[in-house]
């Protein structure tokens, strides 16, 4: 598939709208040492007022992370869970239309188009939002050939994946801000949300990803919200870190 082209005015155009303070997603379920429930609470209010919301995704699922999704929630926090839901579609369909029930904002699963559809026919409803998943910022092409995955660039398969998972109802995708441009330049995305992991400050640690950028990088590449974990989990003072990011995205918003 062709890239398309892209401006900064259809950057801006094709936009939802969100304050600068929603732009930065703080992973509360990065391994440092075991995640859980507590940790992630305790985290929380280091974090305190320079964060609106946080990601938790599988790892913390098994320990209490559904009680603190809701914790979070009843003090006022946004929630995004990570749990990148793949099955046959009557499986993905009630395990979102459970979940959706608890309230999170966010809720991934994989790009593929059935689990999208089966996915919005479970949400219902609800105010949740669906974000597919195209092509995960930890892998590079080395792993798609080990994992059998058509030959090609990253970039024409993450765009492709993610053309058909919007147009199969998703409300957004996860993809890394190398891809944000191109696919914010798809007809399909117009109004819909690019979520990019991946993110990381300049002079910080990959750590286990591999397509990364800088948050004010990714915001003017055309990522709406830009989800950050071990930069702000592993500072000497996580407020200030998550602030600093916050200040970039700013900038960068203008």
């Amino acid at each position: 598939m062709e890239i398309p082209p892209m401006t900064t005015t259809t950057l801006l155009d094709q936009r939802p709208q969100l304050a600068p303070a929603e732009r930065l997603i703080v992973a509360l379920d990065v391994p440092m040492g075991a995640p859980n429930a507590l940790a992630g609470a305790e985290m929380a209010a280091k974090i305190g007022r320079e964060a609106l919301w946080y990601k938790i995704g599988l790892g913390m699922l098994s320990s209490g992370g559904m009680a603190l999704a809701i914790e979070l929630m009843e003090q006022g926090s946004k929630i995004f869970l990570d749990l990148k839901l793949f099955d046959i579609g009557q499986t993905v369909e009630n395990a979102v239309r459970g979940l959706c029930g608890w309230g999170p904002h966010y809720l991934t699963v994989h790009g593929d188009p059935q689990v999208v559809a089966a996915a919005v026919a479970g949400r219902g409803a609800s105010h949740t939002k669906i974000l597919a998943v195209t092509i995960l910022t930890s892998l590079d092409r080395d792993d798609l050939d080990r994992m059998m995955i058509e030959s090609g660039e990253i970039a024409a398969i993450t765009l492709e994946r993610a053309r058909r998972a919007l147009a199969a109802g998703a409300d957004g995708v996860i993809a890394s801000p190398h891809e944000a441009a191109a696919i914010r330049a798809l007809p399909e995305a117009a109004g819909k949300l690019i979520v990019t992991p991946g993110v990381r400050p300049a002079g910080a640690a990959l750590n286990d990803q591999k397509r990364v950028a800088t948050p004010g990088a990714a915001i003017a590449a055309g990522a709406d919200q830009i989800v950050v974990g071990r930069p702000i989990l592993a500072a000497e003072d996580p407020a200030l870190a998550a602030r600093a990011i916050q200040e970039e995205i700013a900038r960068a918003v203008g």
